[in-house]
């Protein structure tokens, strides 16, 4: 009994040991926020703030069109997830409950997707977007134009899908017994009512785990708004953050209460979703 309450104290503190650790540039980046220029350039290091400076916060949301830049990721965010989970929940679905000609074929060219790095993709996308038809003064032929260039929809657009979250769809739909579908069968539902009225509302922890992961990366993504985006209105947070460095110096403190702010949003997500996320990891067989 007493060695395995030993045991048992002894995984908690190495649990605890670890969650700090990864907890420690979280808790580096807020107290940073609050410090000086001199505090932190100063040659000894100081974890706590010799005084408290509030005002970078505010200092920080004055220096660009920081509601704009909120709005824009809030915007590209919310269509992303929203469209990713109904055509990925559908496709995985079908993957894995319906039987039809190629869907092998199908699934594989889905899984070659996954291996693919967005690097590879990201110049025939940008073309792609560029010359989309009868958009931003294109002609029919997508020429004339700018395409979707500075636009919502081409922030939006290449990330509504993935196989990744097609694959993390159908592994969850993939363990409900069969004879659920033929129990709907018998009563007469079709296919798209037996997805929307049986495997949707079941869906949840899934649906969560994806939903986490495509906010953070469309939030954080960085890249493809940097090449998207040529005007100040269509800036996101994350290009926002760029503003707080220069040629020679960076204002530290600014950037990291701009951080936090970027952040906050995140974590809030994570906790409010985080029994969902869980139930997910562990229904479809993924590891975090």
């Amino acid at each position: 009994m007493k060695s395995k309450m030993s045991i048992t104290i002894l995984v908690s503190v190495i649990m605890l040991a670890v969650a700090l650790l990864m907890l420690f540039p979280f808790m580096l980046m807020v107290v940073t926020s609050f410090k000086t220029m001199g505090e932190i350039q100063s040659p000894t290091f100081s974890f706590i703030p010799h005084k408290w400076m509030f005002q970078n916060y505010v200092l920080a949301m004055s220096k660009g069109d920081w509601l704009r830049y909120f709005y824009n990721s809030f915007v590209i965010t919310v269509i992303t997830v929203v469209a990713s989970l109904v055509l990925n929940s559908m496709a995985g679905y079908a993957f894995a409950r319906l039987r039809f000609p190629g869907r092998d074929i199908l699934f594989f060219s889905v899984l070659i997707g996954i291996m693919v790095p967005s690097q590879v993709t990201m110049i025939p996308t940008f073309l792609m977007m560029k010359k989309f038809p009868l958009t931003g003064g294109n002609d029919l032929f997508g020429a004339g134009g700018v395409g979707l260039i500075n636009s919502y929809a081409g922030l939006i657009f290449p990330f509504v899908a993935g196989s990744f979250g097609i694959f993390l769809c159908r592994q969850f739909f993939l363990t409900f017994p069969r004879a659920l579908d033929e129990a709907a069968q018998i009563d007469g539902a079709s296919t798209l009512r037996v997805f929307y009225q049986i495997y949707l509302p079941l869906s949840k922890p899934v649906l969560a785990t994806l939903g986490i992961f495509k906010t953070t990366a469309t939030w954080n993504d960085y890249m493809w708004p940097l090449i998207m985006t040529n005007s100040e209105q269509m800036r996101t947070v994350q290009l926002g953050l760029t503003m707080f460095r220069g040629e020679t110096s960076v204002e530290w403190n600014l950037l990291m209460a701009a951080t936090t702010l970027v952040v906050l949003p995140l974590m809030l997500l994570f906790l409010f979703a985080q029994k969902y996320f869980v139930q997910g990891i562990v229904t479809t067989g993924l590891k975090a």
